[in-house]
């Protein structure tokens, strides 16, 4: 799973160019729409600082692996074995 970013990189830096303003990470940081990680925003300023364009910036979530969904899996079963079992003993 993956998030690009570059239209709201492009965005930001393309109107802080139009206002004349250089592109810094702060004000890149200031005119995001929504959250940017950091390092984000670091590289597609550096890489536009050295074309002049924003390179497609994408987030690459690491899927989890099989123990850590079954282990998650396991915990909500057990949750909701609780919940039926606390609504069982209101029942007359």
């Amino acid at each position: 799973m993956s998030t690009d970013f570059t239209p709201l990189l492009e965005q930001a830096i393309q109107s802080l160019v139009n206002e004349g303003k250089e592109p810094t990470v702060a004000l890149i940081k200031s005119r995001l729409a929504s959250p940017v990680p950091m390092p984000l925003v670091i590289s597609a300023l550096q890489r536009w600082k050295k074309s002049g364009t924003v390179p497609k910036v994408e987030l690459v979530k690491k899927e989890d692996g099989a123990e850590t969904r079954i282990k998650a899996l396991e915990e909500e079963v057990k949750a909701l074995i609780e919940r039926l079992e606390a609504l069982e003993q209101r029942l007359p």
